[in-house]
């Protein structure tokens, strides 16, 4: 091996190093392109193979792949996506994939393979836990009735109302984000997040039986903790 292809293989090694160490160490929450698993052992892979190229982002026919602007942030320049701003639209040839030289973006045999994360909600600003009816991003979502399902059950608070409230299949789920590009509430009622990222006590989506008879509903009866 020569002096130059030495440096070369060292350079890399380095690099790959540093984008490994970087995230696992970093706290930034970045959404990444189809391809990419939504979790931080998948994250460090990425980051230690993507070069910056913008390959992605130029196959991508929705625009909704973008580079990450930071003038510190080691991710500078990778490619993200804002699902607010636009979300992703599960092409069916999925071109941003194959469009990747480097394996960043690991292939994807079809759309509901994608997993770049799951979307999970925050009751205290969701409208269907207020007994309005919603279901806007249940009507969204790419994979309606198996990543995002409504549950009917009374509302507790409120006798003249029931509650509609969207329930969310973390292992069906891809991370699209078209729930959270269409929320209507100000604040996203909905957003994407990957493994290990930290949530809010409200986006708590734990759900127990619940030991009343008296509710009715068509998935069964339940309550929110």
């Amino acid at each position: 091996m020569s002096i130059s292809t030495a440096a070369k293989v060292l350079a890399g090694a380095a690099l790959g190093a540093q984008a490994v160490s970087y995230v696992f160490n970093s706290h930034e929450e970045l959404l990444r392109p189809p391809g990419t698993p939504g979790t931080i052992e998948g994250e460090a892979e990425f980051a230690a193979r993507c070069i910056r190229c913008g390959k992605c982002i130029e196959a991508c026919p929705y625009e909704a792949i973008y580079a990450y602007k930071s003038l510190t942030s080691p991710s500078a320049g990778t490619p993200v996506l804002d699902t607010r701003s636009k979300a992703c639209r599960m092409c069916h040839d999925v071109p941003c994939v194959p469009a990747c030289p480097t394996g960043a973006l690991h292939d994807v045999e079809k759309p509901e393979d994608i997993d770049m994360g799951y979307a999970i909600l925050d009751h205290e600003i969701c409208i269907s836990f207020k007994g309005l009816r919603c279901e806007v991003c249940y009507r969204a979502c790419p994979l309606i009735d198996q990543a995002i399902t409504i549950d009917y059950r009374v509302n507790e608070n409120d006798s003249l109302h029931s509650v509609f409230a969207p329930i969310i299949d973390e292992e069906k789920c891809t991370g699209c984000g078209l729930c959270v590009e269409r929320c209507i509430t100000d604040e996203p009622a909905i957003r994407i997040v990957r493994e290990g990222w930290e949530l809010r006590e409200s986006e708590s989506d734990e759900w127990v039986p619940s030991a009343r008879e008296n509710l009715e509903g068509p998935r069964g009866e339940g309550v929110w903790m």
